[in-house]
């Protein structure tokens, strides 16, 4: 191994520079600051956990995605977080324990043994919000709302294309045919590809009630806008459950075109089946394969941990969000003086307190202006200390 490859980091994991980590340390501050005018507490979960604690109820969709260590102490595995909403939830449910709705936000690394897409990033910095005690379409807007302020904190909201779905009109559906458990995950595969050949093959296949097999041969096809609503109510007509879904859907969907949101809707999306329970959102940028910030409704998952708290919330990744808009240049003043100088030191001090970012040139370096990023200097100018611009 020669000098050069000692250095290489692995696939998916990156070092951030000064510019952009400027970047997302500034968005991470405002996404903060908008979450607590709205009620959001922030919360820390540990980086890593016991596995059995880490990867337990909905945490288990996560094992594969898990790094797994032993922990030097005890001798027991360990993982390190993939993901945080099974943190924060069991936060809710067992640290906290409020009747009342819970609101709570983080911001952190999380470390992924895959990443979500071919040249994707394995340390995600997860930025996200999570709303506990309310089964209602009220806290399914509220995040939704919160997550389209989030993007345009970013500069995103006017770019991006909100997909809206809802699992339980699927889960419905499923319930109402007596498939047994490898026929349901062929099944939920062949909807996560939307492969219409194979889905014809395997309904086709299966003694499943006739307005079943219909509703269930057409789900993944109904996708478009507001219009997709009348076809589904006449396939859906004799499933309670799944018109119930499919009416909250539409409730949610009518406030979201109030406010002007661009919204597609998507009734067969199964992203997050297993752990997902309502209503599914991801907001995409034109193009993009991967979404810039998603969520979801996930009740009860606070149950392994002795509280079954209905629950919605949503998640970026905070160095996607930053990557979207040009870092502006910030400019810094090229301090010229000694410390030891009263009056430089009181001006240098006066600078930095107005927010300005001063660099002292150190005696005997080489003072690049261009280099400290110094668009302008502090220099002595009689009894006093003045700035001047720094030619280009």
């Amino acid at each position: 191994m020669n000098q050069e490859e000692q250095w290489l980091l692995p696939d998916g994991v990156e070092e951030v520079l000064p510019e952009r980590a400027r970047a997302i340390e500034q968005l991470r501050r405002r996404a903060l600051d908008l979450y607590q005018s709205w009620g959001y507490e922030l919360v820390y979960p540990p980086l890593i956990e016991f596995l059995e604690s880490l990867l337990n109820g909905a945490g288990r969709d996560l094992e594969r995605d898990t790094f797994k260590i032993t922990d030097q102490l005890s001798g027991r595995l360990m993982g390190v977080r993939a993901d945080m909403t099974p943190q924060v939830a069991r936060i809710d449910a067992h640290s906290l324990r409020r009747n009342a709705p819970t609101r709570l936000c983080y911001c952190s690394t999380a470390l992924r043994a895959r990443p979500t897409q071919v040249g994707g990033t394995r340390l995600p910095y997860q930025l996200g919000v999570e709303l506990f005690g309310h089964a209602g379409g009220d806290s399914d807007l509220e995040v939704i709302l919160l997550m389209g302020e989030t993007l345009a904190l970013a500069g995103a909201n006017d770019k991006v294309v909100l997909d809206l779905g809802h699992v339980g009109i699927f889960r419905a559906l499923v319930d109402a045919c007596d498939l047994d458990a490898a026929a349901q995950a062929r099944l939920e595969d062949i909807y996560l590809r939307k492969a219409r050949t194979e889905l014809t093959r395997f309904l086709d296949g299966q003694a499943l009630p006739e307005a079943a097999a219909r509703a269930l041969a057409a789900l993944p096809f109904l996708d478009g806008d507001t219009g997709v609503f009348a076809q589904a109510r006449g396939l859906l007509a004799d499933f309670p459950d799944a018109t119930k879904a499919l009416a909250d859907l539409e409730r949610l969907v009518s406030v979201l075109a109030e406010r002007g949101l661009d919204v597609h809707l998507d009734l067969g999306e199964l992203r997050g089946y297993h752990y997902h329970t309502g209503c599914v959102f991801a907001a995409y940028l034109p193009g993009d394969s991967e979404p810039l910030a998603k969520g979801g409704r996930y009740d009860h998952i606070g149950e392994v941990f002795g509280r079954a708290r209905p629950a919605t919330g949503f998640s970026a990744d905070l160095k996607k969000l930053a990557s979207l808009a040009p870092v502006p240049r910030a400019g810094a003043v090229l301090a010229r003086g000694e410390l030891a100088d009263a009056g430089f030191a009181a001006r240098v001090a006066e600078l930095r307190a107005r927010g300005e970012r001063v660099v002292l040139a150190l005696a005997g370096a080489d003072n690049d202006p261009a280099e400290l990023g110094c668009d302008r200097e502090l220099v002595s100018a009689g009894d006093g200390w003045t700035l001047q611009s720094i030619s280009s």
